[in-house]
């Protein structure tokens, strides 16, 4: 026998088998086994984050970022109710002038740091230092003091009563320390907090990722090893990977594919009341918008149930007063209800006949498109000829924000939304209606000035009475809406869709993403 050849064969029949066994790979089923078994979700957003800094958000997609990686003494649940988190407790004298917090222990930042009440003091010290650069600051105009008790134990004392200020806790997360001394104003490209999730990497304009903190203080999450923010303004985009796998959950969900993607076996849609107001702020420094009856006119010329159905597709409400009805202390102003003959004797009183040509801002999300486009042709019916001037989210916030003084700001008209992502009616009225908060000190984008809505928004601050709140925000929604420094449109009905597989992400009313109980089935 010739054991040569014969080896020689069994070497090449092993071979074949082993080409056999590679070629044949694992089936679809296997496939698709193995990619639900996995720990690494995707998720889809329309707009591009602008900062990692926690204490310089001001827009609510960054502040889901942040919120995923940084926590604060204090949060919110699901229904924007306060609750304890690096805090285990907290106590409120009865003048409503001394916070103090029992801190968790064995709390630990992303780089080892230890969490104490003299980690508290840094944040709180970095903030006051900024001088109103950082959004924090903001929170904090009536913080008097900063008192470290022990090393579990922190007191803050203000300078009067501030009836939002526990809510404003809420919106200041802990940065490390040594993070602070490490990266100083750098500090929104290198994230390091205690939440659940730790920074990665940030490709900025197109992706965020984030990994599992496996110190979390709570033993309970993560449950997800990995997850990958992708922005991608176009909603068909969105949507397409929604429906391949390729994104694990899509915020927002477009609402003309509402009706198709309920069919699918696959996917579930979530709808959520939210705090969310949209409209378009006007420029009231500038002519001819310094005029009131110029802002009445484009108030009365444009439909609103048409905008709520072409540009929401049915999913939203009409915007009644300067904030949504799940905002604390809302009070219904009406609808300034569409009326074109109103709005044209109305140009004509104030000058403008042939109406006027002007710029329109807004970013470069698909849904942004179609609202500022339909404000276009609305307002051509009085004469106003709008240019849709779209940005991108970064390169907008900074034309927006920039300018130093009212007179230096380009901005005419602003499609935009906003909620209070600090759940009061303070957050929904200060930083927007106070001369105060003229950028870029706040979101008073309209440059709306009101002696008298100044003086109610300071006594509303002061005052612990509840019923007392309810009466001064009341008066502060009726001057306010009268002057028309907005084109009232719509409160968005959140609609964010998800893969079957996915639980435990969901979004706030406020329109930020949760993703600290994320698990996949």
């Amino acid at each position: 026998m010739n054991y040569k050849k014969i080896t020689w064969l069994c070497l090449i029949v092993a071979m074949i088998m082993a080409m056999t066994a590679c070629a044949k790979g694992p089936s679809d089923s296997e496939s698709a086994s193995s990619a639900k078994n996995d720990k690494d979700i995707t998720i889809a957003v329309n707009q591009n984050f602008t900062t990692l800094d926690p204490q310089n958000v001001s827009d609510t997609l960054s502040i889901s970022a942040t919120h995923a990686m940084y926590e604060g003494l204090v949060g919110f649940d699901k229904n924007m109710t306060i609750k304890p988190v690096l805090a285990t407790d907290y106590k409120v004298s009865k003048d409503g002038l001394v916070y103090t917090f029992n801190l968790r222990k064995n709390v630990k930042f992303h780089d080892g740091a230890t969490f104490d009440a003299n980690a508290v003091k840094a944040n709180f010290d970095r903030i006051q230092g900024s001088k109103g650069s950082l959004t924090a600051s903001h929170y904090l105009k009536n913080l008097k003091d900063i008192k470290v008790i022990d090393d579990n134990t922190v007191q803050f004392t203000l300078t009067k009563p501030f009836s939002a200020m526990l809510n404003k806790f809420a919106m200041i997360p802990m940065i490390s320390p040594k993070a602070i001394k490490k990266y100083g104003k750098n500090i929104g490209l290198h994230p390091v907090g205690t939440g659940p999730f730790e920074f990665v990497k940030w490709n900025q304009g197109e992706s965020l990722i984030l990994k599992k903190n496996p110190d979390y203080w709570d033993s309970n999450y993560p449950k997800v090893n990995k997850v990958t923010f992708k922005s991608v303004p176009e909603n068909g985009s969105r949507v397409a990977m929604l429906k391949t796998g390729e994104a694990d959950f899509v915020y927002p969900l477009p609402e003309q594919n509402v009706k198709s993607l309920k069919s699918s076996s696959d996917i579930s849609i979530d709808q959520t009341e939210s705090t969310i107001v949209r409209y378009v702020s006007i420029n009231t420094n500038k002519k001819p918008f310094n005029n009131k009856k110029v802002r009445l006119a484009m108030n009365y010329a444009l439909n609103k149930d048409t905008y709520i159905k072409v540009v929401k597709n049915g999913f939203g409400s009409k915007l009644d007063s300067t904030m949504s009805p799940k905002t604390q202390f809302y009070s219904k102003q009406g609808v300034y209800e569409y009326n074109l003959d109103k709005a044209k004797k109305l140009m004509k009183e104030a000058g403008y006949p042939n109406g006027f040509s002007a710029e329109i801002w807004g970013d470069t999300a698909s849904d942004t498109m179609k609202g500022m486009q339909f404000v276009q042709q609305q307002l051509a019916k009085i004469g106003i000829k709008l240019k849709v001037k779209a940005m991108e989210q970064g390169t907008l916030s900074n034309e927006i924000y920039s300018p130093k003084t009212p007179d230096q700001a380009k901005v005419q008209l602003w499609y935009v939304s906003w909620s209070p992502s600090s759940g009061d009616a303070d957050g929904a009225t200060r930083s927007l209606f106070s001369s105060e908060s003229f950028p870029p000190n706040g979101a008073n984008t309209a440059y709306y000035k009101n002696n008298e809505v100044d003086s109610l928004i300071k006594k509303a601050n002061k005052s612990t009475d509840p019923d007392e709140q309810a009466k001064i925000y009341k008066q502060i929604q009726k001057d306010i809406y009268s002057d028309a420094p907005w084109i009232f449109l719509g409160v968005d009905t959140i609609l964010s869709g998800h893969r079957n597989n996915l639980k435990g992400v969901y979004v706030l009313p406020d329109g930020s993403i949760n993703i600290k109980n994320a698990q996949l089935k």
